[in-house]
């Protein structure tokens, strides 16, 4: 469920993309935790990497303006595929190896109707509610600084 409790009504590919996001905003002691926790481990291939790279960043000023090259970040991925056949992948900022495996891993399990659930419960969803934890605290930390500035009406003009 995402953090607008609905994410029955999406369709298969914003479904996936959530996964996909997710799974880069999970820890790696988290998905090492959730392939613990899984009882019948799969056969894994390596296809591609893990391997770690720059990307470059992009911006805009204010949003609207001319794009232009903010700076590189380092970004590891990786591509696996299970021994049914279906494949995984993964990107995530920074360079943990392990992390970008896992996260392919969990990737090609939650396409699978079997194990979907499994990565739904054990995985994306506490990984979810983290982050909208970490967000509230935010936010109330953010409000206790707020400052309301008024205008006090002189009476003589």
């Amino acid at each position: 469920m995402d953090l607008a409790g609905n994410h029955m009504a999406l369709a298969e590919p914003e479904k996936r993309r959530r996964c996909i996001e997710l799974l880069a905003q999970t820890s790696c002691d988290e998905l090492k935790a959730a392939w613990n926790g899984l009882s019948d481990k799969p056969t894994v291939k390596p296809v591609r990497g893990p391997e770690t790279g720059l990307v470059m960043v992009r911006g805009r000023i204010g949003g609207g303006g001319s794009p232009f090259n903010l700076g590189e970040a380092t970004v590891t991925r990786a591509t696996i595929l299970l021994a049914s056949g279906t494949a995984g992948h993964a990107q995530a900022l920074g360079a943990d190896k392990e992390k970008a495996r896992l996260s392919a891993i969990f990737d090609a399990l939650w396409q699978e109707a079997e194990t979907r659930d499994f990565v739904e419960t054990a995985l994306l969803s506490p990984t979810e509610s983290r982050i909208a934890a970490e967000d509230r605290q935010k936010a109330e930390e953010t409000a206790a600084t707020r400052v309301d500035f008024f205008t006090m009406v002189r009476g003589d003009d």
